[in-house]
């Protein structure tokens, strides 16, 4: 399994429309591209100076899947929001084993 995680620093200027009409595409992904296993995202909640603005976490059956995704047709009208409307986009792509899914619960320490 790939996971696949994207962070963006908006610019200040992004239009709440546009950025409305971002997050409803986002939505419309989950469950409708073949190979995405699942799909969240959403808007920083801490806004320290070292924060991104919004995440995407998505969980890929394979490489090959992501590659689908890249130019999907839910995916691709998305680019035009997040491009010109972001000053950082981040991403990273890493192998997930079975074991290293995300925990439900926070251990104690």
């Amino acid at each position: 399994m790939i996971r696949h995680t994207v962070l963006f620093k908006f610019k200040p200027d992004f239009p709440p429309a546009d950025k409305h009409a971002w997050i409803t595409g986002l939505d419309r992904m989950a469950g409708n591209i073949r190979g995405m296993l699942s799909l969240t995202h959403g808007a920083n909640v801490l806004g320290t100076e070292r924060s991104f603005d919004y995440a995407i976490v998505a969980d890929f059956e394979s490489v090959e899947d992501i590659a689908v995704y890249n130019t999907h047709r839910l995916h691709e009208p998305l680019k035009s929001y997040s491009f010109p409307n972001s000053q950082q986009i981040l991403s990273v792509d890493f192998h997930l084993a079975d074991s290293q899914q995300a925990p439900t619960e926070t251990p104690t320490s």
